[in-house]
């Protein structure tokens, strides 16, 4: 009896011990507070909506860089869908149907949230982590969009996290008299936010079974060029672990980004044909800004962000396992006359220069499946975006008469990308074997009806 009784105290200290480190769905500590998501028809995946990561950029700190998040009391339920950032209302176009759009409410100034879904049972499982970057132009989407939920991904064993940021004139915007710090940098602020949820992320994923060790960045036309510029940027070194960019870079002239002082200078005669000064823009409502006739995207400020080609040419990148690619059909969004591949030239590009100055490798794609569609609808071929949905294992999402082809893809694309994030190498069983991008016999994984690899050019 006395043995039993001295087990006791042992005992109960391991289930507590055990009971600690169980992810319970309703309540999960980070940084700031206590968040409760809700969990999956099953309960095998665990959802949180809306939690933030920096503070409302609203008020005083709108044109400031990303703030810590300010503690709350209580559990904050995160089980919606939070606002996506300031932009005009999405409408169908193209071949983007509403599958690919942001919900038409809520749209808000104060969209500095991310979204994460885990299959994880306890927070000492260290499953690799991919975090998506939306695409959009700069100026659209979030982290929202139905395509972009990553249930089905988290089955398959990652931490899946979907991020926003600031868009248009209130990410992007570059004018002098917008300086967000004293040695005056402005503009960028979209990429200051996503380095600000990479540092949040590093801090918070293991409560949700996440390895910080592991996190691969992802992201789809702007959301691939923001990774492209994450990699190159300085502030973002260590925030990751891995890359994935589809359909986007910014290393061509066409692609590149506007030197500070261009955009500076061009938001100022902006600014002067409008009537408008820049502080009467920090008192304008949120939406009036949209009407400036401005292009809005990163900038090369030297600080957040060097020449991109120039950090590659010169080895001097966030030298991480590179997977990217392009589709088949990116450029018919230009028109018929577009030419050449601009998204192809740029991603092609990506992965030769860091095949050539990295010391980790890059894996090149080229996606040429064109998606079933519906009888009398209009086939835009292996459009922009078309291959994302495959990658993410969200085909059951999108309305559209899908076949096993469909499907086997789906399933193929969906475990190289898995595979990329889990080990840096997209190679794994029963998948056909990816071979790294070499300069000396340049190839890609020909992403289509069959997996097959093909020699460039193409």
């Amino acid at each position: 009896m006395k043995r039993i009784v001295l087990l006791l105290p042992a005992l109960l200290l391991l289930a507590s011990c055990h009971t600690d480190s169980l992810i319970d769905v309703r309540h999960v500590s980070v940084s700031s507070g206590v968040v409760a998501g809700k969990a999956a028809g099953d309960g095998a995946v665990k959802i949180f909506m809306g939690v933030p990561f920096a503070a409302p950029p609203v008020g005083a700190l709108r044109w400031k860089a990303p703030q810590a998040v300010a503690a709350w009391k209580g559990v904050r339920e995160c089980t919606a869908p939070p606002a996506s950032a300031v932009q005009k209302k999405p409408v169908p176009f193209f071949c983007w149907s509403k599958e690919f759009l942001i919900p038409e409410e809520p749209i808000s100034e104060d969209c500095l949230y991310l979204n994460v879904w885990t299959s994880a049972k306890t927070s000492s499982e260290n499953l690799p982590v991919i975090v998506w970057i939306h695409g959009g132009g700069f100026t659209g989407g979030s982290g929202t969009v139905p395509l972009y939920n990553g249930e089905r991904l988290a089955r398959k064993g990652v931490v899946f996290v979907t991020i926003s940021y600031r868009l248009g004139a209130l990410g992007f915007l570059a004018h002098p008299e917008l300086a967000y710090d004293a040695e005056g940098h402005s503009g960028n602020l979209g990429l200051l936010d996503q380095i600000f949820a990479l540092k949040w992320i590093r801090e918070n994923i293991a409560a949700f079974g996440g390895n910080p060790d592991c996190v691969t960045i992802a992201g789809q036309s702007a959301g691939s060029m923001s990774v492209h510029c994450l990699m190159a940027s300085p502030l973002a070194k260590g925030l990751f672990h891995r890359c994935i960019g589809q359909s986007g870079a910014m290393m061509t002239p066409v692609m590149a980004p506007m030197k500070l002082e261009d955009a500076e200078k061009a938001a100022t005669e902006m600014l002067g044909k409008a009537g408008l000064t820049a502080a009467q823009l920090r008192g304008l409502p949120a939406d009036s800004l949209l009407n400036l006739p401005a292009r809005f995207t990163p900038v090369e400020d030297g600080y957040v962000l060097p020449n991109p080609l120039q950090a590659f040419e010169g080895g001097r990148q966030n030298d991480v396992p590179l997977l990217t690619g392009w589709n088949k059909d990116d450029d018919a969004m230009f028109g018929p006359s577009s030419g050449a591949s601009v998204f192809g030239d740029n991603n092609r590009a990506w992965a030769s220069l860091q095949s050539k100055t990295g010391k980790n490798p890059a894996y090149l794609y080229f996606f040429t499946h064109v998606p079933s569609t519906k009888e009398g609808e209009q086939n835009f071929g292996a459009f922009h975006s078309a291959e994302f949905s495959y990658a993410l294992h969200t085909l059951h999402l999108w309305d559209k008469p899908f076949t096993e082809k469909d499907y086997a893809l789906e399933s193929s694309m969906s475990s190289y990308w898995v595979n990329f994030a889990a080990t840096g190498n997209p190679n794994g069983e029963g998948l056909p074997v990816w071979p790294a991008f070499s300069n000396d016999k340049p190839e890609a994984m020909e992403l289509g009806d069959e997996l097959k690899v093909t020699p460039l050019p193409f």
